[in-house]
């Protein structure tokens, strides 16, 4: 069975990851949204090199387009559901701690909000 890739929406219905999608080039914006199939597809099977846990339930999908890499951040929800997060353009070794706190304040926030549903 199948799981469905849903983007965080902020409270005022702004869709982060869209918008992150929006600022890639072509190619790896299409990439990324491939890699993102695949995940569907593969859900909690996926592994490296495409997926990687990352700490607390946080995972990142891996990317790269030629010498450019991009990482997504997501969790799973129950209802075979895996919400996206964020992304950014990876210019260091580790991903940027930064990324990981936001990440995980907007799972807090999603579930917070959504957890009745």
């Amino acid at each position: 069975m199948k799981f469905e890739v849903e983007f965080y929406k902020t409270e005022n219905g702004k869709e982060p990851i869209a918008e992150f999608l929006d600022s890639l080039d072509n190619k790896m914006a299409a990439k990324l949204v491939g890699l993102m199939e695949i995940l569907e597809e593969k859900g909690t099977e996926l592994r490296m090199p495409y997926s990687e846990h990352l700490e607390e339930g946080i995972f990142e999908l891996r990317c790269k387009q030629g010498s450019n890499i991009t990482r997504v951040l997501y969790f799973f929800f129950v209802g075979r559901k895996i919400i996206v997060t964020n992304g950014f353009v990876k210019k260091t070794q580790k991903t940027p701690p930064k990324e990981i706190k936001l990440a995980k304040e907007r799972r807090a926030d999603w579930i917070r909000r959504y957890k009745e549903d």
